[in-house]
C-alpha cells in the first residue's frame, strides 16, 4: 500500500474483515485507535500505521477477545517476556471464565422456566411474579428465593419428562439443517445437558453421506479406547453387520494422560493404526495423538477412512488436532476447541447408526448439503 492518506470510508475497505466506518470511531472513543489527522474540512485521515492497527485488533477478536483485553494486549510492550505474558492472558482466560459462568447460570435459570411442564404455567406465573418482587440483595431475599423454588419444584409430578418438548423450548433455529443433522444434535445436547454445545459442534459437507453409506456397507468401526467402545450401541451396530475394534485394547486404560503416554510410548500402536481398513470409521473420544497421527498418515495416504468422529479430550493439543482435522480432505464431526470427551463421540456414532436403522430410505440429508 502507498503511504497515501485514506478516508475512513477508504480504511475500513483497505482493512476489510467487516470494519465499518462507525466500529472506527467506536475505537477511537475506546481508546483503542490512536486519533487520526485531521483534513482542512476536518476529515479524519488515515495511514498504512491505522491498518496495521486495525488488522491486529480484528484478528484479536476473531479469536475471541472482549476489546478490554485487547487494549491490554495492545498497550503491551512490543517484546514481553513469556512469563509476563502468560500472566496476562492467565488473569484475561480467568475473567472470560467467570463471565460464562454468570452466563451459564442465567441460562439455567431461563431453561429451568422454558421446560416446566405446560400444566403449570399457572404456578410458573405465579413464580415469575415473585421473582420480580425479590429483594435478592439481603438475606431475607436469598431465603425468599430459595422458598420460591422450592415451591415450583413441588409442582413437579413423578411422570415422564416430554424431553422432545423440552429441548424445542431452548434449541437455537435449526430449520436450514436437515433432519438426520438434528437429531445428532439433539442426541449430543441430551448427553452433556449443554444446550449452547449445538453452536460448537462442526460437520463436512459429505459427513452424513459418508456414514450412511459405509455403515450399511458394514465398515469396521475403530474406536480410540475401551471407554468409548463400551459406550457404543453394540446391538443395533451389530444389526447393521458392522465390526468394532479398539485401536489401544488396554482394560487398564481409564484415563486421557494414561491413553496419550500408551499411544506415544508403544509403537506397535502406530502400526495398528496404519493397517486399519479402507472405509473404516474412526470414532476418536480421548487421545488427541491418535487423531493427529492418524491425519498425518492421511496426508501419507498410508490411511484412508470413510469418516472420522474426532472429539478427544485437551486444553492443547486436542484444538489444535481438530482445527487440522477440519482442514483436512477427510469427512468429519468434530466440536470446536476443548469440548469434546468419549462419550459425546459414541453418541455421535449412535445417533448416526440409529438414523440408518430407523430412517434407512430417508434422503434428507442430500438436499440440505452446502
Amino acid at each position: 500500500m502507498n503511504n497515501k492518506h485514506l478516508t475512513i470510508k477508504q480504511l475500513t475497505q483497505e482493512v476489510g474483515g467487516g470494519l465499518t466506518p462507525r466500529m472506527v470511531r467506536h475505537y477511537h472513543k475506546l481508546g483503542l485507535l490512536p486519533e487520526a489527522q485531521r483534513s482542512s474540512g476536518n476529515y479524519r485521515l488515515y495511514t498504512d500505521t491505522d491498518v496495521q492497527h486495525l488488522r491486529r485488533i480484528l484478528a484479536l477478536k476473531s479469536q475471541g477477545f472482549q476489546l478490554d483485553d485487547i487494549r491490554q494486549l495492545l498497550d503491551s510492550p512490543e517484546v514481553m517476556s513469556f512469563d509476563a505474558l502468560a500472566s496476562q492472558l492467565q488473569q484475561q482466560y480467568h475473567s472470560v471464565t467467570e463471565q460464562l459462568a454468570r452466563l451459564r447460570q442465567t441460562a439455567s435459570a431461563l431453561e429451568e422456566f422454558l421446560q416446566r411442564d405446560k400444566q403449570h404455567q399457572d404456578t410458573q406465573l405465579q413464580a415469575l411474579e415473585q421473582l420480580k418482587k425479590v429483594e435478592i440483595e439481603s438475606a431475607f431475599g436469598l431465603q425468599e428465593l430459595d422458598q420460591l423454588w422450592d415451591g415450583l419444584d413441588a409442582t413437579c409430578n413423578i411422570q415422564p419428562e416430554d424431553f422432545s418438548e423440552s429441548l424445542q423450548q431452548i434449541l437455537p433455529d435449526l430449520s436450514k439443517k436437515n433432519e438426520i443433522e438434528r437429531d445428532l444434535l439433539a442426541k449430543l445436547v441430551f448427553a452433556c445437558g449443554d444446550v449452547s454445545l449445538v453452536d460448537f459442534v462442526r460437520l463436512s459437507k459429505d459427513a452424513i453421506v459418508a456414514a450412511r453409506h459405509h455403515l450399511k456397507a458394514a465398515t469396521e468401526i475403530v474406536a480410540d479406547v475401551s471407554p468409548v467402545v463400551a459406550a457404543l450401541d453394540h446391538t443395533r451396530i451389530a444389526h447393521l453387520g458392522a465390526k468394532v475394534k479398539t485401536l489401544i485394547d488396554d482394560p487398564h486404560i481409564h484415563s486421557v494422560d494414561e491413553a496419550e503416554r500408551k499411544f506415544c510410548q508403544d509403537k506397535q500402536l502406530l502400526e495398528k493404526l496404519k493397517q486399519l481398513k479402507p472405509g473404516c470409521i474412526l470414532v476418536i473420544g480421548y487421545t488427541p495423538s491418535v487423531l493427529m497421527s492418524a491425519l498425518q498418515l492421511i496426508e501419507e495416504e498410508k490411511l484412508k477412512p470413510s469418516l472420522i468422529i474426532g472429539m478427544p479430550i485437551g486444553f492443547n493439543h486436542a484444538p489444535t488436532a481438530k482445527r487440522r482435522l477440519m482442514h483436512s480432505n477427510v469427512e468429519y464431526i468434530t466440536t470446536v476447541g476443548t469440548l469434546g470427551g468419549g462419550l459425546l463421540a459414541a453418541v455421535a456414532l449412535n445417533a448416526l447408526v440409529g438414523s440408518l436403522i430407523e430412517r434407512p430410505d430417508c434422503h434428507c440429508y442430500l438436499s440440505h448439503r452446502e
